[in-house]
């Protein structure tokens, strides 16, 4: 199983920011969406087809040259700015052949081949020897050269101008997938998840819900869109899982007020941050993806603020989770969906990740309040948000 490489947690210290600064008006600033061209999606290099021939000597010969290229890394990228280190590059290169050779198990087994025997591959020996010069001269991201990344039990498309899924956003299926077997309302009711990138999150949940459960997911960029889609037919989800283009909330007017759930992973990285992370990432992956603004709050308070309106109502219950750039975002969003937010959130709390850092603001349903009904009218209805 191939793991995801880049860490989206970046450790930051944020300035004091007054709760009232962020307004019904300052909140959020929408942003262009970019100009779609011709995009279409990047096929995962395992599922092309193996049209190309090579001898086992010259694909020996590769990886040797492959293996001393990533030697030569030593620790040098670690030490500048947390990249991964020569053990970590060779253990890509396996995945890289196990995904271009069409019968690996056999060239990898010592004796398996002779020098002159015909290798099928996915890809041709010039693109080979590319590929792996733009993965260390470049740092140009594992998944963007393989064109996909393996994300809980799914493997999904991803391409340059999508975000890679990070480990920490599987702990946000974990907790719908509690919510859903708790209580029916959340396993039949409709779902959004917003800034969709892949479609990880709108996928995974889509795959929980009942019969009648549905999850609309958005992305501004038309290359999300487009990848998301591509993942959704893929996982043949196209009853459950709908894609729509545009910013946040804006392509679910027709469904405002209509949602038990809302997940989403926006942008939280401070703006002057984004220069010293990984140049996996700040050099490659979208920026829209990763910039959250001054302080990275940007659209954290933007989508807590207009959630209230969005997420089904009645009664005075709303459930919530938000994940953050650490202990600081969620301290200031709990202030924030306490104090400001007049009552819309009622329980509160931090939630760490898998390694123990606080990361997520949640916002659960008590037990005595799962939805209810009694002589056909709804006495209670939860709501469920994730910020990722």
């Amino acid at each position: 199983m191939k793991l995801s490489l880049l860490a989206r947690a970046c450790c930051s210290s944020m300035s004091p920011v007054s709760l009232r600064k962020y307004s019904q008006n300052q909140v959020s600033q929408h942003r262009r969406p970019m100009i779609s061209s011709q995009i279409k999606p990047q096929i995962p290099l395992f599922l092309r087809p193996p049209i190309y021939s090579l001898t086992f000597s010259d694909l020996q010969k590769w990886q040797n040259w492959a293996k001393t290229l990533a030697s030569s890394v030593g620790s040098s990228f670690q030490d500048f700015d947390h990249g991964p280190d020569s053990t970590l590059l060779r253990r890509e290169l396996n995945w890289l052949m196990e995904d271009a050779i069409e019968d690996y198990s056999t060239t990898s087994r010592p004796g398996g081949c002779e020098s002159r025997q015909k290798v099928k591959v996915r890809v041709d020996l010039e693109e080979l020897y590319g590929l792996w010069k733009q993965r260390i001269e470049e740092r140009r991201p594992f998944q963007y050269l393989v064109g996909c990344e393996h994300w809980r039990d799914l493997v999904l498309s991803v391409q340059e101008g999508v975000l890679i899924p990070r480990p920490e956003t599987e702990m946000i299926v974990d907790l719908v997938c509690e919510l859903v077997v708790e209580n029916d309302w959340f396993k039949q009711g409709l779902w959004a998840d917003l800034g969709t990138g892949s479609g990880a999150l709108a996928i995974a949940i889509g795959r929980v819900l009942g019969d009648y459960g549905r999850v609309i997911a958005t992305d501004l960029s038309p290359v999300s869109a487009m990848v998301a889609s591509y993942n959704v037919q893929r996982y043949e989800l196209q009853d459950k899982v709908v894609i729509k283009q545009g910013s946040w909330f804006e392509p679910l007017k027709n469904v405002e007020g209509q949602l038990v759930g809302l997940v989403s992973n926006p942008p939280y990285i401070p703006s002057d941050h984004i220069c010293g992370l990984q140049a996996e990432v700040s050099k490659h992956e979208p920026r829209l993806a990763l910039d959250g603004g001054l302080n990275g709050l940007d659209d954290l308070v933007h989508l807590c603020y207009r959630a209230s309106s969005m997420l089904l109502c009645v009664g005075s219950l709303s459930s919530a989770t938000t994940i953050t750039n650490g202990e600081e975002q969620c301290q200031f969003l709990v202030n924030y969906m306490k104090s400001d937010l007049g009552g819309n959130f009622c329980y509160v709390k931090i939630v760490s990740d898998f390694a123990g850092i606080p990361r997520f603001v949640t916002d659960s349903p008590r037990a005595e309040n799962h939805n209810t009904v009694k002589d056909g009218a709804l006495k209670t209805i939860d709501h469920f948000l994730t910020l990722l």
